[in-house]
């Protein structure tokens, strides 16, 4: 184990023996604020603490069986227990390694997905229904909940532009690094000659803010407009004006909402839209100075940035930004991404391991 990484993890044992200490006390124990959050903090440093003595006892165990080499009637298992004790320690310091990251804590929260088609006319609008459909899929395999916030439907089936919430466990956290530019190389049902086009959509997703956290919004700076929703939905909603679209004037981002069946909910989802969208801009331009300082592998996260090309006839998906290719197309737009989530997070891993070592 790298002497950086041992040192940040003899912090945590000293930290535990503080944090007993606190929780004996009775001052602390009337604050229920106060031991609450001491208590939050127990258990995720006990975590910590509680493998790294795992790791220290597995050391111990490999030293004294390597002392039984010598002996020549203990030489076989001495080996089978070096063997044992050298792959839980690899495993050990990998899971430590992994604790000790910093953690962003909208990870845990829901996550709005917009998607947005791009250039490609209908066959991007068309890309956008399937995008959202393989999230829609991915997130049904893992037991989240996906209900439609807004949807600007095509002509032929796809979607101008559709916002998903996703709710469930670590889904921000998963989903983060979906945001960006997705193209697509394919034959279009509309093309009648078989050539192979190029259209693409862009995704952002979005932390849900935290209703305690969440920036207030001054109502002098919104216009809000109802208008007669359209496309498919029965009679109900194309007899009343139930849509609902808000503007926020400062910034000039716009959330509607048509979906829901009364002008009520329609705004207070138009509303949520609107929350999570000006507090994206704000993260992507605080991400944005500091990738003008250093560059990162996965990037901002900026609508701009190319992330993923998704080709139908060579059945193949590339990731750019880690140089991940797979070959099984197909079972990835019908859900199938983990492998891809599990690829982008191991890099997101390596870079923050990285800047920890070098901030040490």
């Amino acid at each position: 184990m790298k002497p950086f990484l041992r040192s940040q993890l003899e912090r945590y044992a000293q930290r535990l023996q503080e944090l007993d200490f606190l929780l004996s006390r009775e001052d602390i124990m009337a604050d229920m604020a106060q031991y609450r959050a001491i208590s939050k903090e127990h258990a995720e440093v006990t975590q910590v603490a509680g493998r790294y003595a795992r790791y220290q006892q597995r050391e111990a165990d490999l030293a004294a069986a390597q002392e039984l080499l010598a002996d020549a009637d203990m030489a076989e298992m001495a080996q089978e227990e070096i063997s044992a004790a050298e792959a839980e320690l690899t495993q050990l310091e990998d899971e430590l390694q992994r604790l000790l990251l910093p953690k962003d804590p909208d990870d845990a929260r829901p996550a709005f997905v917009e998607i947005r088609a791009g250039t490609g006319g209908d066959e991007s609008a068309l890309f956008a229904a399937d995008l959202a459909r393989m999230y829609t899929r991915y997130a049904a395999n893992v037991g989240w909940k996906v209900e439609i916030m807004s949807a600007n439907e095509s002509e032929l089936g796809g979607y101008k532009e559709v916002v998903l919430r996703v709710d469930g466990e670590q889904v921000y956290g998963a989903l983060r690094f979906e945001s960006g530019g997705h193209r697509v190389q394919r034959v279009p049902a509309t093309e009648t000659q078989g050539r192979i086009h190029t259209s693409a959509c862009t995704v952002a997703v979005m932390p849900e803010p935290d209703a305690a956290q969440a920036i207030t919004l001054n109502p002098a700076d919104l216009r809000i407009d109802t208008f007669r929703a359209s496309g498919a939905g029965g009679q109900h909603i194309n007899k009343t004006d139930s849509a609902v679209r808000v503007v926020h004037i400062p910034t000039g981002i716009v959330a509607e909402c048509q979906d829901g069946r009364s002008q009520h909910s329609n705004k207070a989802k138009a509303l949520q839209v609107l929350q999570a969208r000006i507090q994206e801009k704000e993260r992507s331009e605080r991400a944005a100075k500091e990738a003008a300082l250093r560059k990162g592998l996965i990037g901002s996260g900026d609508r701009s940035d190319r992330i993923r090309t998704y080709n139908f006839p060579q059945g193949r998906l590339t990731d750019h930004r880690i140089n991940l290719t797979l070959y099984k197309l197909l079972a990835v737009m019908e859900g199938d991404l983990g492998d891809v989530l599990t690829a982008l997070q191991h890099a997101r891993e390596a870079e923050l391991l990285a800047e920890l070592e070098t901030s040490v």
